[in-house]
């Protein structure tokens, strides 16, 4: 399949999970997982519609984003190490994966020193996998409370990783999840502004995240594929 026809094909697929969902196509955002394919790729993704670009590694990003950031926006969806924070400050405009106290902190000293606001996702471990980044449920209405000195990130909403399942209904508990903490944390009022936002789904989950409410989808290999003959 071409690049229009997998973009096609994941849109249908958004549409009837929405509708068996009772939701609208139009709350759902897709990222494209670019880790893995050329520049030339990612402007391809770019010339077609698609408007969102997620990296997991500022190494592989660089020559992309060197060459394509001013089209586009940018999002940073792997795990951020501390020493790379001054890499991707300013150039990528959502970090999904905001997970302990001393990436905040310096998150909050890069963003202030360029005199930008970073909006993130609290990354949540909702399966409770050993090999899930990611900040325990329980943790997280303690968290927020303790960034809330922190003008210069804005927290919107909440990302999770489900466990790869064959059968994509055996991802939905940890989806569910995640919808039910933002809730809660909303009910709580822990933050200044309500978290509306959810990062979860890929390629072989999503449209089960879509059903429970995922607002950003991050798709690799399902709409990206392979390298395409120029």
């Amino acid at each position: 399949m071409s690049l229009e026809e997998r973009i096609k094909e994941v849109n249908k697929r958004i549409e009837q999970a929405c509708l068996r969902s009772g939701r609208s196509a139009e709350e759902v955002n897709i990222v494209a997982v670019t880790k893995y394919v050329s520049t030339a790729m990612v402007d391809k993704v770019l010339g077609s519609g698609l408007k969102h670009v997620g990296e997991n590694r500022w190494q592989n990003a660089q020559e992309k984003w060197d060459t394509l950031g001013d089209r586009g926006t940018w999002h940073f969806i792997g795990h951020l190490q501390t020493n790379k924070v001054k890499d991707v400050i300013g150039k990528f405009e959502y970090i999904h994966s905001l997970d302990r106290l001393s990436l905040a902190k310096e998150l909050e000293k890069s963003a202030a020193s360029h005199g930008l606001v970073i909006k993130t996702f609290l990354q949540v471990n909702i399966s409770g996998e050993d090999t899930k980044y990611g900040l325990a449920p329980e943790e997280a209405a303690s968290f927020l409370k303790e960034i809330q000195s922190f003008p210069h990130i804005q927290v919107i909403g909440l990302m999770t990783m489900a466990p790869f399942e064959e059968q994509m209904e055996n991802t939905r508990a940890v989806f569910r999840g995640l919808r039910e903490l933002r809730d809660e944390l909303n009910r709580t009022g822990v933050t200044k502004e309500p978290l509306t936002e959810l990062s979860m789904g890929m390629s072989n989950d999503f449209e089960v995240a879509v059903e429970e409410g995922a607002t950003w989808i991050r798709l690799g290999s399902i709409l990206v594929g392979k390298e395409e003959e120029e």
